[in-house]
């Protein structure tokens, strides 16, 4: 007898599938963000390479260590709910929301100080590109942290065992395409200019 169930991990096929299918078409979306990026700083290389040297490096890798540790987070709290162990679960749910939010209070200090500074997305084609796919970024990282809400409001209700964690499960996936999103705006923006 077959199952809409992976033997992997026990997701359902039809919302593993789903999911997939949504990150595709975001890849194509921050894809287009990348090639243009790229096409512009071939085309404008000695703008590209002055303006990305104002960029403040310290808080850009800050941000990466601070995603890459929400991605474990998240991954140990999918590997916990498959055990059936729920407390770890939460605990991690609310670590990576913390998580989130220390990356979005670290990007809020980074843009006030290039607003103070006078760059905005209108003050060239570095800036402007910078500030969205940024924004574009954030925008993705404030979904996420919504679903962890989410998350955490059904498992402290109980919501999530080791026979139904597909919500989990699939969250999780998409908070590791937000992580392998910043792991390709980090060096595009801050250090290859």
């Amino acid at each position: 007898m077959t199952t809409n169930h992976d033997a992997h991990n026990g997701a359902p096929v039809s919302a593993r599938l789903g999911i997939w299918a949504f990150l595709a078409t975001e890849l194509l979306l921050f894809g287009a963000l990348f090639t243009a990026y790229a096409q512009f700083r071939i085309t404008h290389a000695e703008l590209f390479h002055q303006e990305h040297l104002k960029l403040n490096r310290m808080l850009g890798f800050l941000n990466t260590l601070v995603l890459l540790t929400s991605s474990l987070t998240i991954a140990v709290g999918i590997a916990a709910i498959r055990r059936g162990l729920q407390k770890v679960l939460k605990i991690c749910l609310a670590l990576t929301l913390a998580l989130a939010c220390g990356f979005l209070f670290i990007k809020y200090l980074e843009w006030s100080h290039d607003f103070h500074q006078g760059w905005f997305p209108r003050t060239n084609l570095f800036f402007g590109l910078y500030f969205m796919m940024t924004g574009l970024h954030g925008l993705h990282v404030i979904a996420g942290m919504a679903l962890m809400v989410w998350l955490l409001i059904k498992a402290q209700r109980g919501a999530f065992s080791a026979e139904y964690s597909t919500p989990v499960e699939i969250t999780g996936l998409y908070w590791h395409f937000v992580d392998i999103v910043w792991i390709y705006l980090f060096p595009l923006l801050y250090l290859i200019g």
